[in-house]
């Protein structure tokens, strides 16, 4: 039985020899060769979609796909066949999304980068500096007190509430039902029209599907108040960008942090380059999975005797 793991980033190999399995690297951005064509098991990490379209019509003997990342849309949409078990990367990327999402609602809330683009530009922001009301009801200045709503309550959320709240915020979630999970209050969505506008900051860590797109259109956001935030880095379709520039160019918001867009890299024509008071970061809250050999491991182990597998989709 062969095994087929990327060299798109550093695994620890050793940690997985052991097992009843031919181990083999291979190029992500490549055509699989021949002589590893039978493989049963891939593991994927920034494949390109010639790579797993190809290998979903020449992988005939494929039993099992280990995707790294949390949420696989590249290899469910290369066309596998539907008897291929896929599994996700679901608590790899927890710390690190949480870690850039917390960095981005302090960015948010103490202006850094305004702070940074009157530095370019050779001039003092008066404006941000010397006393400063505390915790004003009209702005998000301080995560102490602010109202946070994690829409998209997983892994990464529960990974990211216990530092805001240690912070002095108030954390409620939205998820597909509601609940108390880890000592946060989580609704489901029905109740968005009532916390909405109860929130300071709203994160937004959903998946892409067709049922997530567009969700925060002009309709929500117009709910929210105008000294609100946008955090997004869970999927970029799962916000209407149009609207979203609407609501930053109109002031009907407070502004918004982006990690994740529809289109990556954002295309040069798009309104969010010139939205006022919008954070533009490149894709770059997750990109490096951490203990994927114990995910792989722990997987590989339950797919050799028969058991079910962790993450499946």
């Amino acid at each position: 039985m062969k095994l087929l793991y990327p060299t798109s980033l550093k695994l620890d190999v050793q940690s997985l020899e052991g097992f009843a399995t031919e181990l083999h690297p291979y190029d992500v951005k490549a055509i699989i060769p021949d002589h590893l064509s039978d493989a049963e098991i891939l593991v994927t990490w920034t494949n390109s979609a010639d790579n797993l379209r190809d290998a979903a019509k020449r992988l005939t003997n494929l039993k099992w796909i280990q995707s790294l990342a949390a949420g696989p849309n590249d290899v469910l949409a290369a066309g596998f066949p539907k008897h291929v078990v896929v599994t996700t990367g679901s608590g790899l990327h927890d710390r690190t999304v949480a870690e850039h999402t917390l960095g981005l609602l302090l960015n948010a809330a103490r202006r850094f980068d305004e702070m940074r683009d009157f530095q370019a530009r050779g001039a003092w922001p008066a404006h941000l500096g010397g006393p400063q009301p505390d915790r004003p009801g009209d702005r998000f200045t301080t995560l102490r007190d602010a109202r946070v709503l994690i829409w998209g309550y997983g892994n990464i959320a529960k990974t990211l509430a216990p530092h805001l709240t240690a912070w002095g915020a108030t954390v409620r979630g939205i998820a597909r039902s509601r609940g108390v999970r880890d000592g946060v209050e989580v609704f489901a969505e029905d109740a968005l029209p009532e916390l909405l506008p109860q929130t300071d900051a709203l994160v937004m860590i959903l998946p892409g599907s067709e049922s997530t797109r567009d969700v925060l259109n002009a309709e929500r956001l117009r709910l929210l108040p105008r000294h609100a935030w946008v955090v997004n880095v869970g999927r970029g379709t799962s916000v209407d960008e149009d609207a979203l520039a609407d609501a930053l160019e109109s002031g009907q918001i407070g502004g918004a942090a982006l990690d994740v867009f529809k289109t990556e890299p954002l295309p040069p024509a798009s309104r969010l380059w010139r939205a006022p008071n919008l954070i533009l970061s490149p894709h770059a809250a997750g990109g490096r999975p951490q203990d994927a050999e114990r995910l792989v491991a722990d997987n590989l182990r339950r797919f050799l005797a028969g058991q079910e597998l962790r993450n499946v989709v």
